[in-house]
């Protein structure tokens, strides 16, 4: 019998939640996502000290600020990562500008420009923005210039709708963060699969998706352990950590198709204005806390990524 990742990646497209090289190299994901936490773990991953010290002395020469350095660094990993990977590569624009919508889209086309510079186009990458109402709105405007986006932090189906409104490219329901509240705020150890809140939450959205024809990308992402994986097998993408693609691949075990669009309920379709956007998830103190939580760390990563190359440059 066929390992449980394989039968996985029969129905799903199999996406590594790594920067690390040889842990791509191992488990030949279609795509990859980094972020800056992603990026941090790279620089101190040996298989990728060559590269970090080229950027560094490329931008030491050219004097660059360890900011500029870190920039170019995160585009590099990313660049290193199309090499390994037949599909995408997710690179995140800075969390400090999640409710900066102009700002967004500058800083996301500097990323693409960069990309470009290293001979990748933007067909093999996928900018990445915090699902915040004026990050929804970057990315409503970068994919009208034909510029891919991947809307994260996502934690509610408000979200979820207005990612699907501003015609995004993809999303990722964070699936394992939602269950974390929801153990702390009911005081449980933990949940059956299919009564897992953030199991729950994707099927949920996935249903609204394939009910509507919305051609928005699904991606289950923040998983905390095999059996939330396996309650979404069928998801269109799952972001997955080495240590749970090492386990799935060591299992053999029947793995039963769960999301299909042939199952959708026909759930209506919904009007999502900034408005209603605001208040609904005002009213979700779930979305409203992990959302903040999530740009808050992703910000703290990416001031230690500067002050990491800080020290390098000196």
């Amino acid at each position: 019998m066929a390992s449980v990742l394989d039968q996985l990646r029969e129905m799903t497209v199999v996406v590594a939640d790594t920067g690390e090289v040889e842990a791509v190299k191992k488990y030949a994901p279609v795509d990859c996502t980094t972020n800056p936490s992603l990026v941090l773990a790279a620089l101190k991953d040996a298989g990728s000290e060559e590269l970090v010290a080229a950027e560094i002395e490329k931008g030491r020469a050219a004097g660059w600020t360890a900011e500029q350095v870190a920039d170019a660094l995160t585009v590099a990993v990313g660049a290193r990562l199309t090499s390994l990977v037949p599909g995408r590569v997710s690179t995140e624009v800075d969390a400090c500008l999640s409710f900066d919508t102009e700002a967004s889209v500058k800083r996301a086309q500097a990323i693409v420009a960069d990309y470009a510079e290293r001979g990748i186009g933007k067909d093999r990458i996928l900018i990445k923005l915090a699902s915040t109402w004026e990050g929804i709105r970057a990315a409503e405007i970068l994919q009208k210039q034909g510029i891919d986006c991947n809307l994260t932090l996502l934690f509610s189906m408000a979200q979820a709708v207005a990612c699907a409104d501003a015609k995004a490219f993809l999303i990722s329901p964070f699936v394992g963060r939602i269950t974390d509240w929801y153990k702390a705020a009911e005081g449980v150890e933990g949940y059956a699969p299919d009564e897992d809140p953030g199991v729950k939450s994707v099927r949920g959205i996935y249903d609204y998706y394939k009910s509507n024809g919305i051609e928005t990308v699904v991606m289950g992402a923040s998983f905390r352990n095999s059996g939330q994986i396996k309650a979404l097998a069928g998801c269109d993408n799952l972001t997955i950590a080495p240590a749970l693609l090492e386990e799935m691949g060591n299992e053999n075990a029947e793995l039963p198709r769960v999301l299909s669009p042939d199952n959708a309920s026909g759930l209506a379709p919904v009007t999502m204005d900034e408005a209603t956007f605001r208040w609904e998830m005002n009213e979700d103190p779930m979305a409203t806390e992990k959302l903040a939580e999530g740009i808050r760390k992703f910000d703290v990563d990416h001031k230690k990524l500067i002050a990491m190359v800080a020290e390098r440059l000196q």
